[in-house]
């Protein structure tokens, strides 16, 4: 497995391996790995004969008051993950080589991201996207593997990529999950200990919210309440940003579950913003 930090020698080495016939397969990344990046990073090696995965910690995703500047960058602790997981080439490219000193083009999505993490974090979506379709054409993959847990993220690109014609495959990976239910983040280091204590109770109202849809109890403004309860009542140390139920497709605001509905939600620590899903 290499490591490269220039887009010159990333378009050689991935063009050889064009070259001999072998699919493409990209997983794109901030770094600070953990299990979740190693399950897209194996899914991406059953998809493809040949994976990369891009490290950069993306400066026009966060917002003013957000955590980029301590967002954990480990090169060498991530390279040795990528290897475990079949990796065979790791794009690290350096801010001013992504974003040059005169850089003004940007890429933005409408509607899809209006509500959920959109509506918290403007301008997040949009470096989101312009990252993205740059790596899309640094790389050129055949197929690009996302991770459920970011669901906004995984639609909205999904709508870019079909939009401006990318011909690209996409692949989402299932969420993985701490032995008690906890999203694997690599946020969740951010957490107190009494915290992580309180944090799986994002899983527990989501499994609320799929618990009610089941018995009948369906209309989207009682499930935002009761889940809003159980939160207060198993982490009172969190904030809640958003509940949303939305149409898993469009993203848009329902008003009863219905078939294909995402529950999505977000939660405010001290120091960590952590979200999860499910789709009922």
């Amino acid at each position: 497995m290499k490591i490269v930090k220039t887009i010159p020698r990333l378009r050689q080495l991935v063009a050889a391996q064009r070259i001999k016939g072998r699919g493409i397969g990209l997983v794109p990344t901030m770094g600070a790995l953990h299990q979740g990046h190693l399950s897209l990073i194996r899914l991406a090696k059953r998809t493809s004969e040949f994976v990369v995965v891009s490290i950069f910690v993306n400066p026009a995703q966060f917002g003013p008051k957000e955590d980029l500047k301590k967002y954990p960058r480990e090169l060498q602790r991530d390279a040795a993950l990528c290897s475990t997981a079949g990796a065979d080439l790791i794009f690290a490219p350096r801010v001013q080589d992504v974003y040059p000193d005169d850089y003004r083009t940007y890429v933005t999505v409408e509607r899809l991201t209006d509500g959920l993490c959109g509506a918290s974090r403007p301008g997040h979506f949009r470096g989101v996207a312009t990252v993205v379709s740059k790596l899309f054409n640094m790389v050129r993959p055949d197929v690009a593997v996302f991770g459920q847990k970011d669901a906004q993220q995984a639609a909205v690109i999904r709508q870019m990529a079909r939009d401006l014609d990318f011909p690209v495959k996409f692949v989402v990976g299932p969420i993985v999950r701490e032995k008690d239910g906890l999203a694997m983040s690599s946020r969740n280091a951010y957490l107190t200990p009494a915290e992580r204590a309180q944090a799986p109770a994002l899983y527990h109202a989501l499994n609320l919210a799929k618990w009610l849809a089941r018995s009948g109890r369906r209309e989207a403004g009682m499930v935002k309440r009761e889940m809003t309860k159980m939160l207060a009542r198993e982490a009172p140390l969190g904030e809640v940003d958003y509940i949303g139920i939305v149409d898993n497709r469009t993203l848009e605001p329902v008003k009863k579950i219905t078939g294909d509905t995402l529950v999505a939600l977000a939660v405010r620590f001290s120091s960590a913003r952590l979200i999860d899903n499910i789709i009922i």
